[in-house]
């Protein structure tokens, strides 16, 4: 089968579109080497991360053709890739990060599209207007043209649905796994190292993410206190690391510990090297996830993944991530956060049984089942 793939955001993203990208093209063309994968890229000048693909010389790369086209990359990518498809006899194409080539339905081939999430029509308060109208044109017009949909959660199903009027039937859910890194110990030099260079403390506590108000850590500050205050000493209370982007919602955060004399409590990382970042998860005494709204949560599915026990929030998808073998609390709910904190930081026979069941949790997320799911997506099209 030859199968095309926008590769935009695998060339160019580091980001979580970036890293799914790269996970799909990965485990397709070391499980399935016997399909020929052909990557459509805007910029041949712009693919830093395209070399973090390990099969990439088994990938054909195609980038604009002509001058006019290689100067309106973007143009090209919403309305000249449909012609190269055509050109190179595609018979699946797959649109990894929200929307597909107006086009596509005169590229002569099927057509499937990843979304990942509609938080910006659930909760229009985190992103800008403009964006909000581009976002909703691109969603809603794959979500038309697609033979498929993949939705990376039930929960984005259901939204799709919702938001969309899109029948449930067109809807396949398949979910994205994490970097097997995370599933493998790193040896002790190298924890050892990480502990050193960062300043970690003994037992801590992690979240990782960008640090903006949709991820909701001020809720952890807010059980923080919350502990003291009902006669948790503040030498005794948890250490809090959070690695992740800097957004203006950190000051907000710094300004809040402040004001009740915590500041102590919170280490923030802002440029954590994407090798370092495992050794974080294994070092680490329990994680917490409090976001408020996620297409899926890869964060927490690596948690599990790496055998740290999670807590996470309800209202959204992080139950399909994390598993029941997390605890969950409501995303407003301070006290029951604190409660969920002291018991996974105190309780050892709790920590066991929350590793034991993330371990199995984590086994429906291997590359061998979700390349499976996919290549079931794509022969149904044929």
């Amino acid at each position: 089968m030859k199968i095309g793939f926008d590769g935009k955001r695998a060339a160019q993203n580091r980001t979580g579109l970036g890293n799914y990208s790269r996970f799909v093209l990965r485990i397709l063309s070391e499980q399935h080497p016997e399909n020929d994968y052909h990557l459509f890229i805007p910029n041949q000048k712009k693919t830093p991360f395209l070399h973090e693909i390990p099969t990439l010389k088994a990938l054909h790369c195609h980038f604009p053709l002509t001058p006019l086209a290689q100067r309106l990359a973007s143009l090209w990518r919403v309305w000249g890739m449909g012609g190269d498809l055509r050109r190179e006899g595609i018979q699946v194409f797959h649109g990894l990060s929200n929307e597909l080539p107006l086009t596509i339905r005169k590229a002569g081939c099927r057509s499937v599209v990843t979304i990942h999430d509609l938080i910006f029509l659930r909760y229009p308060q985190y992103y800008r207007p403009i964006d909000r109208i581009i976002y909703n044109f691109k969603f809603r017009r794959a979500c038309i043209n697609a033979d498929k949909i993949i939705a990376v959660s039930e929960y984005t199903k259901q939204e799709i649905v919702y938001f969309y009027g899109i029948d449930s039937s067109k809807i396949e859910v398949v979910y994205q796994g994490c970097d097997r890194i995370f599933a493998q110990r790193p040896p002790q030099e190298r924890l050892d190292q990480v502990k050193l260079l960062y300043h970690l403390p003994q037992r801590f506590l992690l979240y990782v993410g960008s640090i903006e108000e949709r991820k909701n850590l001020m809720l952890v500050a807010k059980a923080l206190v919350q502990m003291r205050d009902t006669g948790t000493p503040e030498a005794q209370l948890p250490h809090v690391v959070a690695v992740g982007k800097r957004t203006p919602y950190t000051a907000r955060l710094q300004t809040f510990l402040a004001r009740h004399g915590i500041t102590s409590t919170f280490t923030f990382l802002h440029n954590v090297g994407y090798a370092h970042l495992p050794a974080f998860y294994y070092l680490a005494t329990a994680f917490v996830y409090p976001s408020r709204i996620e297409g899926f949560g890869i964060p927490l599915l690596e948690a599990v993944t790496a055998s740290l026990p999670a807590i996470g929030c309800t209202g959204s998808c992080l139950e399909e991530a994390g598993g029941d073998g997390c605890l969950y609390v409501h995303p407003d709910d301070a006290k029951g956060m604190a409660e969920a904190i002291q018991r996974v930081m105190g309780d050892e026979a709790l920590r066991a049984e929350m590793i034991a069941r993330g371990r199995q949790h984590a086994l429906r997320f291997t590359d061998e089942v979700l390349c499976r799911d996919l290549m079931r997506v794509y022969s149904a099209l044929q």
